[in-house]
């Protein structure tokens, strides 16, 4: 029920911070700490009251608004100002943005206990109270801004004589709220990822809220904010927000309980029709046209277009989201989703992924209550109109062709092809497929998501690369699935063991292919049949892509070090190891059990702290990537590193050069295909027509890139073997 309060009107302005609540009996304490006094203020002289009263001005005290030697009363007109008020430094200028050009000084406006920055300009905002306004600031046409006493500006947190119930929390994952974390300024992926996960963890999870809790203040009285230089207009209502310098915010419904991260040079804008509330929003960010945000964390310059819904959802930096529904999702960096009847709900999407229209992931439900789970690896495309069934889990770059998938599925094999054949109701999966049919798009990747990748300090290392620890892992997994699932359809019944030896006798056999269906098991919770389509090509050219792997590597090396430097650092070399992504940063297992171990027993104890090893290990990245990869070629050519010499290594090397032709070969084939398709033709009226729309193939600013590249490779290359 609503309850109206009615107060003495000179009390308007004081007292916003109950009496139970004050800290050293000052209701000002944290005020004064937030505002940076760089000049003297004084209270106004009898003149300056009388202009302002002949101005139209009103205040319940005229003692308690105090201004610089450089206050002009002229420039302040039909106001009224209750409570505490500063006013900074003024000038008989005007501040122009985009053509809105409004003059220095504050018109039209209700102003309540508020400080205000030097040379603003505030006209016709209806009520203002309890902000910190910094310099330059236009605001202008603002129906309402407020601040609460115990406002958190988005963060999980509680402030004293607050109840539990209050607390913002997003329900990441599952909607059952069984992975909830708590949001605070600054947080990244992988910190969200290693909260929501290890649920049993009784003691890392309590360290994960202290770390959290640790990082603010439970007392209340804090006053929002607005950093120099932001822009507000046309807006309807803001309450408790902390927003950087820079901002540009216009005709906005709604902003409530958020941090808005901007600055210069990754300034943030809010558009047109938005709702947001219970947020972090971080630096370079574009939310514009309706878009509706409740419980969230948008990451560095990400965006929010034409009426997207984020809810209870986390979204990595560099991602797009539009005119579509994401729920209780955690997503790592670079997702695109664009498209108004796409819908993604309970998953763990880990990057570099694109969810096209119609695309139905995550709504059904295989139990009594809503708590189904997807996990998808980096480079996750579910196609056309593709609905998938809690729990389901997939490797990396997983292309799912357009249908309805009724049940459960596992796939453990990367760079995939994933589709139902109607006619015979079976499920097909096809490993490698983007090496054998899209080797543009696939190898586009990298130099797609690196460019996009606006961030202006990468002391993060984020993994764009197709083939890296991840990926190859699960390569290693698939030929082990290959092996088995041929040995046991050709087989004949003998055991596991002798299956997948059999299995592998086959794959490596040069004879010609049986023309025989491969099923395979554990993929489906179905009865239907699965089958592996192209086992022989699929497991051959996971084999080459992992050598090709593993011998760029080594070149790397080798580019910037001599052989004895290579010997001595593969001297003790370990076996291939696990990683895991966390948050598109690929970390050692051994590195994140010593970080999990730190959090515990207080090594770390601070975000911080965990952000600071983030940055340790990202610095130490390019070294594990080199060993994980002369690992990986030890594993797939059965050969012992003790056993390597120069000329084995060139010959590894002058492999790793044919494959790169290769690459480059289907680079410019698949995408000359498009070229040559008369059906691609058939909407122009002649070749030259095609050319002037789509642009000429010899001016394919990837391609020209790549020929330039394989050039530059094969003379680095060429002057490396000649070294060694």
């Amino acid at each position: 029920m609503s309850h109206v309060v009615k107060q003495s009107l000179a009390r308007l302005g004081y007292d916003f911070v109950p009496e139970p609540y004050l800290v050293e009996g000052d209701e000002y304490h944290h005020r004064n700490r937030q505002f940076k006094a760089d000049r003297s203020y004084r209270q106004l002289t009898i003149e300056e009251i009388e202009t302002l009263t002949t101005n139209n001005n009103y205040s319940s005290n005229w003692d308690h608004i105090w201004v610089t030697d450089k206050f002009i009363p002229r420039l302040v007109q039909n106001n009224k100002f209750y409570g505490f008020i500063r006013i900074g430094d003024m000038e008989e200028v005007f501040l122009d943005y985009r053509e809105l050009r409004l003059p220095c000084g504050i018109y039209n406006s209700t102003i309540v206990s508020c400080d205000i920055g030097h040379t603003v300009a505030i006209s016709h905002v209806r009520f203002i109270s309890h902000f910190i306004v910094g310099n330059d600031v236009i605001l202008a046409n603002v129906n309402e801004m407020t601040t609460s006493n115990n406002a958190k500006f988005g963060n999980g947190i509680l402030k004293v004589g607050d109840v539990e119930e209050r607390r913002i929390q997003l329900e990441l994952c599952n909607e059952n709220g069984g992975r909830s974390v708590l949001p605070f300024d600054g947080m990244q992926a992988g910190d969200v990822f290693l909260w929501s996960r290890y649920r049993a963890d009784d003691e890392l999870q309590t360290r994960f809220r202290e770390l959290t809790e640790n990082k603010y203040s439970i007392e209340r009285g804090f006053y929002s904010t607005i950093g120099d230089r932001c822009v507000i207009k046309n807006t309807q209502t803001i309450k408790d927000v902390k927003i950087g310098t820079d901002a540009y915010i216009k005709g906005v419904n709604k902003l409530k309980n958020l941090t808005i991260n901007s600055s210069q040079e990754a300034f943030t804008q809010i558009g047109e029709g938005c709702e947001l509330v219970n947020g972090i929003i971080g630096y370079g960010c574009r939310i514009f046209y309706g878009v509706k945000a409740v419980r969230f964390v948008l990451s560095s310059f990400s965006q929010l277009k034409y009426g997207a819904r984020l809810i209870n959802s986390f979204l990595g930096d560099n991602s797009t989201i539009s005119c579509c529904e994401v729920l209780n999702s955690l997503i790592f960096p670079a997702h695109e989703q664009h498209h108004n009847n796409s819908f993604l709900c309970a998953a763990l999407v880990k990057g570099q992924s694109n969810m096209a229209a119609g695309a139905t992931v995550g709504s059904n439900h295989n139990s009594r209550a809503a708590d189904g789970e997807i996990i998808a690896g980096r480079g996750f495309w579910p196609g056309l109109c593709v609905s998938l069934k809690h729990n389901s889990r997939f490797a990396s770059y997983s292309l799912i062709v357009k249908g309805d998938f009724l049940h459960e599925l596992d796939v453990k094999f990367p760079f995939c092809l994933i589709s139902n054949e109607v006619d015979t109701n079976r499920l097909v999966v096809l490993p490698g497929y983007w090496f054998m049919y899209n080797m543009y798009a696939l190898m586009r990747n990298t130099s797609k998501f690196m460019a996009r990748d606006k961030r202006r300090f990468k002391n993060q290392h984020i993994e764009y690369d197709i083939l890296a620890p991840d990926t190859i892992n699960e390569m290693f997994v698939a030929l082990s699935e290959i092996e088995k699932a041929v040995g046991k359809t050709m087989g004949k019944g003998a055991d596991m063991t002798s299956e997948q030896t059999f299995g592998r006798q086959l794959l490596t056999n040069e004879q010609p292919w049986p023309k025989q269906d491969v099923f395979l098991e554990n993929v489906e919770y179905s009865k239907r049949k699965v089958v592996l389509a192209k086992p022989y090509e699929a497991y051959n050219l996971y084999k080459r892509m992992i050598r090709y792997y593993g011998a760029m590597q080594v070149f790397s090396f080798l580019e910037q070090h001599d052989w004895s430097s290579f010997q001595a650092q593969v001297a003790h070399l370990p076996p291939r190891f696990e990683v895991e992504n966390i948050g598109g940063q690929l970390f050692r297992l051994d590195r994140l059990a010593h970080l999990l171990d730190g959090i515990r027993t207080g090594r770390y104890n601070s975000w911080e702290e965990v952000h600071a090893y983030y940055h340790q290990c990202s610095a130490d990245y390019p070294l594990d990537k080199f060993l994980h990869g002369v690992a990986a070629l030890v594993e797939i050519t059965d050969r012992p590193i003790e056993t390597w010499d120069k000329n084995f290594v060139s010959a590894l090397l002058e492999e790793a050069r044919e494959t790169k032709r290769w690459i480059f070969h289907e680079i410019v084939n698949s995408r000359h295909k498009d070229y040559e398709n008369p059906y691609k033709q058939m909407v122009y009226d002649s070749y030259e027509e095609m050319e002037a729309v789509i642009g000429k193939f010899e001016d394919n600013d990837f391609i020209n890139k790549e020929t330039i590249a394989l050039e530059a490779f094969e003379v680095s290359l060429d002057n490396l073997i000649a070294k060694l």
